[in-house]
């Protein structure tokens, strides 16, 4: 990483719901300066949300209101907030999802991302926040992932990865039932994950991330007895991508495959849908995974752990997820930038 500050990544962060353990966690990670050296943050959201979030979590920060990122003083030992001035947290019961707290936090997100697309931040990194909440607030997407992709006119795959532990956790479907998820798996779709997670992870800094591919039915298919998806189709399409140079291989039975990755065998899991890679990655340490959307323009990182509307204002949420999210973010971003100098 840079030494001299100036160099460092700028990172938007946003509170997430404020109804969540977002605004605590924000205010705690700001408090001493914890992620001084690997970026630079500046807060996207409303100071009244910061404020409250300073008192679930203990802390006093010293704010600085600045009209846009590009307006940051560096040198200040404040926290710079960029006031959007749009969320009244008193008016939305905590621990509750709630509609209009929802509308307000994709409003907050949607700001943050146009900064990034003026290039006056370098990644953003948002705490947990209420996908049905967003959905009921008039943000018609099934995950914020898709709203991203929307608002940045992306029109190509792109797809949520999970990283824990070093491992990234990928999958051929997401988001949707899983009657739906088989229709959704196929040669394209499968190359596809295979290829962003390849790259995703040499972005981070992984020179040739070996990549385990799961397979969709019970046991691989057993041969044939239990389906023939694996002999007909996954195979053939891990045998073709590893061709072109990734150090893929599968399919491998889903209900080993991740013990395996787990003890250093593999650095990703391509999973065939959501359940199959989640529970696994979940299990294996719910608190501490960060979510990456992979192939859009902009980076986005989130911790992998909800609002946790149960212990929501009680100062005791922990943000160690958050923090790994800001961590990978920069250095996400920070590849980014030196591809772009070395593209001049």
């Amino acid at each position: 990483m840079a030494t001299n500050t100036n160099e460092l990544p700028v990172i938007a962060l946003t509170p997430g719901d404020c109804t969540g353990i977002g605004p605590e966690q924000t205010a705690r990670i700001l408090s001493d300066d914890r992620l001084a050296d690997v970026a630079r943050l500046v807060v996207v959201g409303d100071a009244r949300v910061l404020e409250m979030g300073m008192a679930h979590a203990g802390v006093n920060l010293k704010v600085e209101r600045i009209a846009s990122p590009k307006a940051a003083s560096w040198g200040s030992s404040a926290v710079q907030l960029v006031d959007l001035g749009n969320t009244d947290p008193t008016k939305f019961p905590l621990g509750k999802s709630n509609a209009e707290s929802g509308r307000l936090t994709g409003e907050t997100l949607s700001r943050a991302i146009d900064f990034a697309k003026v290039g006056e931040v370098d990644a953003i990194t948002f705490a947990p926040l209420n996908k049905r909440a967003m959905f009921d607030g008039g943000w018609k997407f099934p995950d914020e992932h898709k709203m991203f992709a929307s608002l940045l006119g992306h029109t190509s795959y792109f797809s949520e990865m999970n990283v824990l532990d070093g491992q990234w956790m990928s999958r051929v479907t997401g988001h949707q039932s899983l009657r739906e998820a088989l229709d959704g798996i196929h040669p394209a779709s499968i190359t596809d994950a295979i290829e962003l997670v390849d790259r995703m992870m040499r972005k981070a800094g992984v020179a040739k991330p070996r990549i385990a591919v799961a397979a969709l039915n019970p046991h691989a298919g057993e041969g044939g007895l239990f389906g023939r998806d694996e002999i007909e189709m996954i195979r053939p399409t891990v045998e073709a991508a590893a061709k072109t140079g990734i150090a893929c291989s599968g399919p491998y039975p889903a209900d080993t495959v991740y013990i395996r990755a787990f003890a250093g065998e593999f650095d990703s899991v391509v999973a065939m849908y959501h359940d199959q890679g989640q529970i696994a990655t979940k299990l294996r340490g719910f608190n501490r995974g960060v979510t990456v959307t992979a192939g859009l323009e902009t980076v986005f990182t989130t911790p992998s752990h909800g609002t946790a509307f149960d212990i929501a204002g009680k100062g005791v949420a922990n943000t160690g997820a958050l923090e790994s999210a800001v961590r990978l973010a920069a250095k996400l971003a920070s590849m980014k930038v030196l591809e772009a100098s070395h593209a001049h």
